[in-house]
């Protein structure tokens, strides 16, 4: 199978003479939390051509239509990038409707979906050569050009890092870090809070690994699960090529205790703060003890 493009996906070819911003469609965009941020990511200027909300067909929302079904925006839109705000018991099908209608890049952002679901969509987007981000994720976003998600645009500027979270709201703050001291970011992925992840941080370095418009890469991790630990051997593994700087989150959190996301639960030192720490010590990637501290880590490690 060919290699998923998350760029070609997003944004195109933006040198093209014929350049036009990518379509993508917002399932739920009627709702409470669906309408603010499909408001947001206008002004940002993502290309939202549609909505959907099952039973409001024929409306519009701001001027942007909204059909019953994904499958009548696909054909109205030729989108392939869907933004799902739909409540978590109803999540599972939107996906699938999503996908069915040929869209190849889901953005989820409910949280409370169950992990049966989570599994069932990983395997299904799979098998349409599709890609879901999420869920429980802020989004993604290419910076000044467009986002899918609900990330705040003040703390992110064009540039060459790539920015991968688990943490929502750890990703504005380290991006604006960067932002602070120099580096832009070429884009920024929420992998999202969940056991089950659509894209993880392998994949999401995979997807980033051969791009000459990407210098460094920074990873915001959390305790709980081994994400951490599996990168950093993947790092080790595969000589990956560019700079790598960490920063993981919940160093003080009371052992066995789960915090907010349903990943990050310690058991014993399985998923331990010190466990990352020590294994992206062997793959040579700094851990930052704060947030501020990313930006100087990366400038050191660049010199190198």
């Amino acid at each position: 199978m060919e290699k998923f493009d998350i760029f070609k996906t997003l944004e195109g070819d933006r040198n093209d003479s014929d350049y036009k911003k990518k379509p993508v469609v917002i399932q739920g965009i009627t709702g409470g939390f669906g309408s603010t941020h499909s408001r947001l990511m206008k002004a940002y200027g993502t290309n939202v051509a549609a909505g959907v909300t099952p039973g409001k067909g024929g409306q519009d929302f701001e001027g942007t239509p909204v059909y019953n079904t994904m499958a009548e925006a696909v054909r109205a839109t030729g989108a392939q990038i869907s933004g799902i705000f739909v409540p978590a018991p109803f999540f599972l099908k939107a996906a699938m409707d999503a996908l069915d209608a040929g869209i190849k890049l889901l953005v989820a952002i409910p949280e409370h979906v169950p992990i049966r679901d989570s599994i069932k969509l990983v395997d299904y987007a799979r098998s349409k050569g599709a890609r879901m981000v999420g869920p429980n994720t802020a989004g993604v976003i290419i910076p000044e050009v467009m986002k899918v998600g609900i990330m705040p645009a003040q703390p992110f500027k064009a540039g060459r890092t790539a920015v991968f979270s688990r943490s929502g709201t750890l990703m504005y703050e380290v991006s604006f870090s960067l932002t602070s001291r120099g580096f832009g970011q070429r884009i920024g992925i929420g992998i999202g809070g969940d056991p089950v992840n659509g894209t993880n941080l392998i994949e999401a370095f995979e997807l980033v690994r051969d791009r000459p418009d990407i210098d460094s890469v920074v990873v915001v991790g959390e305790i709980g699960g081994d994400a951490e630990e599996q990168l950093a051997q993947y790092i080790i593994d595969t000589s990956f090529g560019k700079p790598v700087v960490a920063y993981i989150a919940g160093r003080a959190a009371p052992k066995e205790k789960r915090m907010g996301h349903a990943g990050a639960i310690v058991y014993g030192n399985y998923g331990s703060a010190e466990s990352k720490v020590s294994n992206y010590a062997k793959a040579c990637v700094p851990v930052a003890k704060r947030p501020a501290e990313v930006p100087a880590l990366l400038e050191q490690k660049m010199k190198k």
